[in-house]
């Protein structure tokens, strides 16, 4: 079942942008780690970015084929976490799927995954 609700996906160009939100857990938002996953036709899922919110710092990181280009962010105030997909290439087409893991700090069931939103870049 859909766990987390996502938004913003769909139809880019080359080198177009897209902004992707995703709202996260009601409760102890600031206590998940945040991020994004995605997987392409054929391809398997892999991580794209996460985010946590550390006791004293902001904590990011990202796969190798998007640094320089996408930047991931969370509004704790919001429980939301957003992903700005900037020069957009073909090869960033997939499904997009949010992803809240709790589990260092609130237990091994506290995983939450949204229903994935569709990304296409194309011509």
């Amino acid at each position: 079942q859909v766990q987390l609700v996502e938004s913003g996906g769909g139809l880019a160009q080359p080198g177009e942008s897209l902004r992707l939100s995703c709202v996260g857990p009601e409760n102890y938002f600031t206590l998940y780690t945040m991020g994004w996953y995605r997987q392409a036709p054929g391809k398997e899922r892999e991580l794209v970015a996460s985010i946590e919110t550390g006791a004293t710092d902001t904590i990011r990181n990202y796969a190798d084929s998007v640094k320089g280009r996408f930047t991931i962010t969370r509004d704790n105030a919001k429980n939301t976490v957003y992903l700005q997909m900037n020069s957009l290439k073909a090869e960033d087409t997939g499904a997009y799927f949010c992803y809240a893991d709790g589990r260092t700090w609130l237990g091994p069931e506290s995983e939450y995954w949204g229903q994935g939103t569709r990304v296409t870049v194309s011509s």
